[in-house]
């Protein structure tokens, strides 16, 4: 509890920053679905023609995986890209359920008698509706606000993988970490804020069921002007930055080597915008062609074969060249190579390496009939990963290869959940888990240099970026980046400092 108190005064600034994306975030859906989705609850109980249908939908995208409907949304112009856009779409999508059924659900339990009276009194639809209908359905469609908000506390914290910001952040960075102070860093106050809420709103709706106050059209004034105040300054604030959004994949090393970048380019007195943690290769090239993020660092390797599918060359220049030429024909730049080769390690235990003699890829074949593997989603599909692997090697596991996140991956191969995994050359993991990597002596992994990659457009209107990473080419060793990594996943240093300390170094 201490390492945690200690970690929440040192961030104070950054928690606040996040602790008011997540509210934003929050607030914004959960209010752009009330004022889609009471309506759209009044019409479908009036018009059962129309609310069947309008159910069902709403039904069928409340099924959807969250992290599945950032993956569809990303690619759609208007709605999609990288940032709280899209975030906001989903969890829009997320909140419109509970709020169109509770309202669908109050209304059908306003008293029949009712009714009748107001039409006995001469009441027109519409005043049936804001005078009795809606007053007395409130209470419920507060419950379904009620759902709406603890739903999307819960689920904005996944929105940080698109770099949407929010609690999230310290939960993927402690992931990737696998440190459980940083996770629960960013899930304590999510957990707080959600129960902050559930309990706000349970309060008024007791109250609101008490006094029985027609509060319908005040309700949809009051969110629409928070909406308002809340969400534009932000969006106009995002729009407007003049700075350079730096990018990173969902690993330790990609955080240090953003880390790297960004720092590197504030000082040439450029503002930088920090979008790490993004998830794999395709959010990482997919947020760079869209201009969502001006530059991350990429393999060699990984561009050419996963990214532009092609054969990859194996020697590292060649593969360079290749890569630098793919990247060209989409207004990319990449740039000269920071000085290391990440390239995939094929890992056992020590003791399983020196009881069973395995000392390359190949050796395997005796032992992987009765050998689960555990891989990364990306190594599973990539054409230079799992299919290729076994193909060149001849190898047949015993058990279907366990999919799992590239930071959990070590530990579950030292604990005895899988038996060979593919991991990271650099990764520090590697010795302080007591782990030994085979000798690829077919040399299947083609080179894996890192290479940053920046927007063109971004290159030629802002020449500090060129040279801030040009004071990074060629200076970044193998054994520099392990060490950065061990750093942070071991020593549990915070990638800022850890990349901060290396470039102090270079000075």
């Amino acid at each position: 509890m201490s390492e945690l108190l200690h970690f929440w005064q040192t961030h104070a600034n950054e928690l606040a920053r996040l602790v008011a994306q997540h509210i934003v975030l929050v607030i914004a859906s959960t209010g752009t679905a009330a004022l889609i989705g009471i309506p759209a609850g009044v019409m479908a109980f009036h018009r059962p023609r129309f609310g069947r249908p309008l159910l069902f939908l709403a039904n069928v995208a409340q099924t959807i995986p969250s992290l599945a409907l950032f993956g569809f949304l990303l690619p759609l112009p208007f709605i999609g890209g990288i940032g709280p856009r899209t975030a906001l779409v989903t969890l829009t999508i997320y909140a419109f359920l509970p709020i169109v059924r509770t309202t669908v659900g109050g209304l059908r339990a306003v008293d029949r008698s009712m009714i009748d009276a107001g039409v006995a009194m001469g009441m027109t639809p519409r005043q049936l509706l804001w005078l009795v209908e809606l007053p007395l359905a409130m209470p419920s469609v507060l419950a379904g606000l009620r759902v709406a908000t603890v739903i999307g506390v819960g689920t904005a914290t996944i929105a940080a993988a698109i770099g949407a910001g929010g609690l999230g952040e310290y939960i993927f960075r402690g992931l990737s970490m696998v440190d459980s102070t940083t996770i629960l860093a960013g899930a304590i106050p999510a957990a707080v804020l959600a129960l902050v809420a559930d309990g706000g709103l349970a309060a008024l709706e007791h109250r609101m069921r008490q006094r029985r106050t027609s509060l319908g059209l005040t309700a949809a004034v009051g969110v629409m002007t928070l909406l308002i105040v809340t969400v534009l300054p932000w969006a106009v604030t995002i729009g407007a930055s003049s700075a350079v959004v730096v990018g990173s994949k969902n690993f330790t090393e990609q955080v240090v080597l953003g880390e790297l970048l960004a720092q590197a380019i504030e000082a040439e007195g450029v503002p930088v915008i920090r979008k790490l943690n993004l998830g794999g290769t395709f959010i990482c090239d997919r947020a760079l062609r869209s201009g969502d993020i001006d530059v991350y660092v990429e393999y060699t390797g990984t561009a050419v074969t996963a990214v532009f599918h092609e054969t990859v060359p194996h020697d590292p220049r060649q593969a360079f060249q290749q890569a630098r030429e793919l990247y060209a024909r989409g207004a990319i730049s990449a740039l000269d190579p920071l000085g290391f080769n990440n390239t995939f390690a094929i890992l056992v235990r020590t003791g399983d390496a020196r009881r069973l003699d395995l000392r390359s890829i190949e050796d395997l074949r005796r032992p992987a009939v009765a050998w689960t593997p555990g891989f990364g989603y990306e190594f599973l599909e990539r054409a230079d990963g799992y299919p290729g692997l076994t193909k060149t090697y001849g190898l047949q596991f015993g058990h279907a290869p366990r999919a799992m996140d590239l930071s959990l991956i070590y530990k579950a191969l030292a604990d005895g959940q899988v038996d060979v995994i593919a991991g990271d050359a650099t990764s520090a993991q590697i010795d302080a888990l007591d782990l030994t990597a085979l000798d690829d002596n077919l040399h299947y992994f083609p080179p894996y240099d890192a290479v940053p990659v920046v927007r063109t457009a971004a290159l030629l209107s802002r020449a500090e970026i060129g040279r801030a990473i040009a004071r990074l080419t060629g200076k970044v060793s193998e054994r520099d980046m392990r060490a950065m990594n061990r750093a942070v996943d071991v020593d549990r240093r915070d990638p800022r400092d850890v990349a901060a300390a290396f470039l102090a170094g270079l000075r």
